[in-house]
């Protein structure tokens, strides 16, 4: 199974939708497919204009890394070196925080990844797995 962009709106739509029943500020959220390619991305009205480049950071890293921003955090923790090296290897697109969200799809299989950020991290985090559960998919926050 792949990520469409049809899924990839739901994932959104669904997202934001959470954000605004949390009453979180506004968000941005990017949907990448299992190789890091974007399929959509949308930034709230209110949002600053840099947020793109945070989504996309906290998705790509959980797609090439293939652990969510809550696991790469933990690492950045305990083996700052690690993250480090693999942030330069990524020419420095990594941001290892909570709110990089697996996709899987039945089979637990990694097929993308969802990138959230606007709140608090774990705040962008919840949305993004309520988005992803909306579209009947796992998420691996």
């Amino acid at each position: 199974m792949t990520l469409t962009l049809e899924t990839a709106r739901t994932i959104i739509a669904e997202t934001r939708a959470k954000g605004r029943s949390l009453e979180l500020k506004p968000l941005s959220v990017v949907v990448l497919d299992a190789g890091g390619n974007i399929l959509a991305f949308e930034r709230e009205d209110g949002a600053s204009p840099g947020r793109f480049q945070i989504a996309h950071g906290k998705a790509y890293g959980a797609v090439m890394l293939g652990m969510p921003g809550s696991a790469q955090m933990a690492r950045a923790e305990s083996q700052a070196y690690f993250m480090g090296a693999a942030n330069g290897a990524f020419g420095g697109q990594l941001i290892p925080v909570p709110g990089g969200v697996l996709v899987q799809d039945g089979q637990g299989v990694t097929i993308g990844a969802v990138g959230v950020t606007g709140d608090t991290s774990d705040h962008d985090a919840a949305a993004a797995e309520a988005g992803i559960a909306a579209a009947g998919l796992t998420a691996l926050a």
